[in-house]
């Protein structure tokens, strides 16, 4: 289960020299964040999310995609772990070092157990606050997913079909809800 620790004043310095144990560490808005290792179906919805992305990124050009572990920063002392993101660098070229990272155009997060109530409130907050132009919660239970937006009190609901067109794109990418969580779940 997910637990903030409110004890302590929290650095990335201080979290990055945590034991690697198997859990994840963030530090969000100053708050600590500790969560297990992500389930399997967790990994397998990353997976087809990714596997829909990352070829149409390479057609477009339009960003690079990733997963965690990473170590981001949007401007404050802080350790961000999205799931999935897909990011520009200022230069175009490959990524060498987290701080290369320029711009974040989507973040995802799959909605789990441990972590559904960060990733909806904290972290959405963190990333609305930052400007992120897109930010998912993929509810696998629901067979949903919760698309939020900077300026947005509350999130868009999708269950059916789900377009994203980021910014110096010149198509959109079409996803197919349905199909994505059936073949994640292996269940209609």
């Amino acid at each position: 289960m997910g637990m903030a620790d409110h004890a302590s004043t929290w650095t990335a310095e201080l979290v990055r020299a945590l034991p690697d144990d198997g859990r994840r560490y963030e530090l969000v808005s100053g708050e600590l964040v500790v969560t297990p290792s992500p389930r399997g179906l967790h990994q397998v919805v990353l997976k087809a999310l990714f596997e829909r992305i990352a070829p149409w990124l390479r057609e477009t050009g339009a960003g690079h995609v990733l997963w965690s572990p990473a170590d981001i920063s949007l401007g404050e002392d802080e350790i961000l772990q999205p799931d999935l993101f897909v990011y520009r660098t200022a230069t175009g070229r490959p990524l060498r070092d987290w701080s290369d990272i320029t711009g974040l155009l989507l973040v995802v997060e799959v909605a789990s157990p441990s972590t559904s109530r960060y990733d909806r409130t904290l972290k959405r907050l963190r990333y609305q606050r930052a400007g992120v132009p897109e930010y998912w919660v993929v509810d696998t239970d629901a067979r949903l997913v919760e698309r939020w937006r900077p300026a947005d009190l509350r999130p868009e609901i999708l269950t059916d079909a789900m377009t994203w067109h980021p910014p110096g794109a010149e198509s959109a990418l079409e996803l197919v809800l349905p199909a994505l969580f059936e073949e994640a779940t292996g269940e209609p």
